[in-house]
């Protein structure tokens, strides 16, 4: 498949792999964030791979954007957990340098070609 390519695509499938370490030290009552989390990191892989196989540019930029609002909605997730302090300041740093490269190469795949 063609979004296996992208070197986004396997940044943001690396951070996922990650999550489990992350999120697996979390304490109770905390279920609902920590599942928003993971969906939203899912909805960002997702929409990358379903925009990547679409043929028409307007309907590729379109899932690339819902892609690039997933990837912010992961990052405010981030802060909630820091600010919590549900995770650590150097995991939280770490994922949300894996997010800002994903997301620049996203915003890069949107432009048209020339």
């Amino acid at each position: 498949m063609n979004h296996q390519k992208l070197i986004c695509y396997r940044v943001l499938l690396e951070t996922a792999k990650r999550v489990p370490s992350i999120v697996d030290n979390v304490p109770r009552g905390y279920g609902d964030l920590m599942d928003q989390f993971k969906r939203a990191l899912s909805s960002a892989i997702l929409n990358l791979a379903e925009g990547n196989g679409r043929k028409s540019a307007k309907e590729r930029a379109r899932f690339f954007d819902i892609s690039l609002a997933s990837i912010a909605e992961t990052s405010a997730a981030i802060d909630i957990m820091q600010a919590f302090k549900l995770i650590s300041t150097l995991d939280g740093d770490e994922v949300r340098a894996e997010l800002k490269s994903a997301y620049a190469m996203i915003f890069r795949l949107k432009r048209p070609c020339p």
